[in-house]
């Protein structure tokens, strides 16, 4: 349960990169043109970035559910068994560093989205 958790929570981070972070970035490097076009592409951007409050919201929420079923994961028990045991112990590692990368990409979605204004 925790695998499916971090999965999702690296699916509701990546939406708060794309809303907020890659738009940033493109401006900061000067791609404004390069932004167009992503958001003529994808108008589903400008969506996401008039909602940022909810999206940050929504997202924040599930890495807090991802991050209680990281938690309640690591104490219970792997298989007996040599392979399943160690089959069980490498799921916990990919999930743990999937965690932390949904972590890392919202927070720096979140300081584009709210921090960037005051410090840029």
């Amino acid at each position: 349960m925790s695998k499916l958790g971090s999965w999702l929570s690296l699916f509701a981070s990546t939406g708060t990169l794309f809303c907020c972070a890659l738009p940033s970035l493109f401006v900061a490097l000067g791609m404004g043109a390069s932004l167009a076009g992503f958001v003529s592409a994808v108008p589903q951007v400008v969506w996401l970035s008039q909602y940022k409050g909810m999206v940050f919201g929504f997202s924040g929420g599930m890495l807090l559910v991802a991050g209680v079923l990281q938690y309640r994961a690591r104490f219970e028990p792997c298989p007996i068994d040599k392979e399943l045991a160690r089959a069980c112990m490498r799921s916990r590692a990919w999930s743990f560093w999937i965690y932390i990368l949904s972590v890392s990409l919202w927070l720096i979605g979140a300081f584009f989205a709210f921090g960037a204004v005051y410090v840029l």
